[in-house]
């Protein structure tokens, strides 16, 4: 009887410090992570790792159509057409967060970026960038052990992050920067330059 309970109590012991473990893995951002170990939903409804942009220069956005600042899709577009081909990409996230600013369906969004701004960089799938409802991609952009240097909830629409080529956040600008200033291209120059 004595043996039966001393083997009960070790399976025991065993299997709590199992599920402690496994909870301590999933408690939040892993220092290590990269937003691009994510996968996302593209505005077309497709399922893509953002892996695949590993070892570009990466400007991760979130858009509305409906705001103040929804023409600086005009300059995200320059920035991608003209930096594109050495390597740099927008990622555009549509969120309505903010005032309802982005109350559209993705298939609208789609459309009304293409023909008002010939949008031809990546869209995805419109989420949430604050709240208990946020995204895991921008609880980890946002995360302050995660992204120490750039944390801190999102203030509004068009909150700029660019990542380096390893994925790791280089910068965060926050919404009324324009994305053609000389403080982003300069940011964008140099993590280009880096190989």
């Amino acid at each position: 009887m004595i043996k039966h309970a001393f083997r009960f109590l070790i399976v025991l012991v065993f299997a709590v410090l199992q599920s402690l473990s496994a909870g301590m893995s999933s408690a939040g951002p892993d220092e290590d992570r990269s937003p691009l170990g994510f996968t996302m939903t593209t505005i077309d409804g497709d399922a893509q790792s953002l892996s695949v942009y590993k070892g570009k220069v990466v400007l991760i956005v979130n858009v509305a159509s409906q705001c103040g600042l929804t023409p600086q899709y005009k300059a995200l577009q320059s920035l991608y057409e003209t930096y594109g081909p050495k390597g740099f990409v927008v990622l555009g996230f549509p969120a309505n967060n903010f005032r309802g600013q982005e109350p559209g369906t993705d298939a609208e969004i789609k459309e009304f970026c293409s023909l008002n701004y010939g949008v031809t960089f990546p869209m995805f799938s419109k989420i949430s960038v604050v709240g208990e409802d946020i995204d895991p991609l921008y609880a980890f952009l946002t995360d302050k052990k995660a992204n120490p240097g750039f944390s801190g909830p999102i203030a509004w629409n068009f909150t700029k992050f660019v990542l380096d080529r390893q994925g790791r956040v280089a910068a965060r600008f926050e919404p009324k920067v324009s994305p053609d200033s000389p403080e982003v291209i300069a940011v964008i120059e140099r993590e280009l330059s880096r190989h």
